[in-house]
């Protein structure tokens, strides 16, 4: 039986969100069948969310979990094969790439990475349960549930600032919670907060429970950092605008990032590496958002097409059922 380490994928993609998905309806569609590696929570940070109202397409508004679901059903229509795990090593030097699953071998002449970015949190225990309940890290995604409500940012930098401000179009009151006495953000974002009358600041403090009950949130405790006092504050919606950490580690020593960890790409999604090419928020640290990540993963994928049509063919591969091989 021919394992793994036998085979040479035109395609492999890491990550099953909106880009990872919809580079696979595209590279299923256009050539032989793509295999996609996904970890243990398929369909990225959109499983996360309860509902979704500007994805375009669905007027009355879906479910995160059901959108993923559905590309998923598309990308396997098409052929898009899947492999559940975690990508522990990879070799870029030369061409077929090489990707681990432990001990398991991959190889690939074209690769799309889609791992996206995790948001950071407060390490509070309640924070990843309450999703799509009353928290949320995406003021763009979910503002709009907010109407009339009050709500809370956490934070003091560019992401936290713009929450704040885009919130003031729904809430009725929003209140940001810094740990400092000075907002981090650059001076034009800080000014537009600091002036907008709908927004109030609490100082030098944090988080130290975030209240629920069987309905969602319904309140904060803080705590000030240096009295040490504790409050309570009443709130509909707390959001969590502390930044992003995008999924590259294991790329740090091959692909050039930005200084927080994003990938860099040119011409659209190409990384440094020809053959290896980046879409979604692991590469966009400004939008985030589903629409977008799609967009950049059908980007990725029509480059992937055209890198892979311009490779000198190799009359010792064959293609059968998505995989080239060699001919036995």
């Amino acid at each position: 039986m021919m394992n793994n380490s036998d085979l040479i994928y035109e395609t492999i993609i890491l990550g099953s969100g909106p880009a990872g998905l919809t580079a696979a309806i595209y590279a299923a569609r256009s050539r032989c069948c793509p295999l996609l590696i996904h970890g243990i929570q398929p369909g990225g940070q959109l499983t996360t969310t309860t509902a979704v109202d500007n994805y375009p397409g669905f007027p009355e508004g879906i479910d995160g979990p059901e959108l993923m679901d559905k590309m998923r059903q598309q990308a396997e229509r098409f052929g898009t094969q899947f492999v559940e795990g975690e990508v522990t090593k990879v070799d870029f030097t030369e061409r077929p790439f090489r990707l681990w699953i432990g001990e398991d071998l991959y190889r690939c002449l074209s690769l799309i990475i889609t791992t996206g970015a995790s948001p950071r949190l407060l390490g509070l225990g309640n924070e990843e349960s309450l999703y799509g309940r009353g928290v949320s890290v995406c003021a763009t995604c979910d503002g709009f549930f907010y109407r009339e409500r009050e709500v809370v940012v956490v934070g003091g930098g560019d992401t936290a600032m713009e929450e704040a401000v885009f919130l003031t179009r729904f809430a009725k009151k929003v209140t940001v919670i810094h740990r400092r006495d000075a907002l981090r953000a650059t001076p034009v974002l800080a000014d537009r907060a600091l002036t907008n009358k709908a927004i109030k600041f609490i100082w030098d403090s944090g988080l130290t429970e975030i209240v629920a009950d069987t309905s969602g949130v319904t309140g904060i405790r803080i705590k000030n950092l240096k009295t040490e006092q504790e409050s309570e504050l009443a709130c509909d919606g707390v959001f969590i605008a502390i930044g992003h950490q995008p999924n590259t580690s294991l790329f740090a020593s091959q692909l050039e990032m930005d200084n927080e960890g994003y990938l860099l790409t040119k011409n659209g999604t190409e990384t440094n590496i020809p053959g290896v090419f980046a879409a979604g928020d692991v590469q966009d640290q400004q939008f985030r958002q589903a629409v977008t990540a799609a967009g950049t993963g059908c980007m990725a994928a029509i480059q992937a097409e055209r890198f892979l049509d311009d490779l000198p063919y190799d009359p010792s591969l064959s293609c059968k059922k998505g995989v080239c091989k060699p001919k036995s």
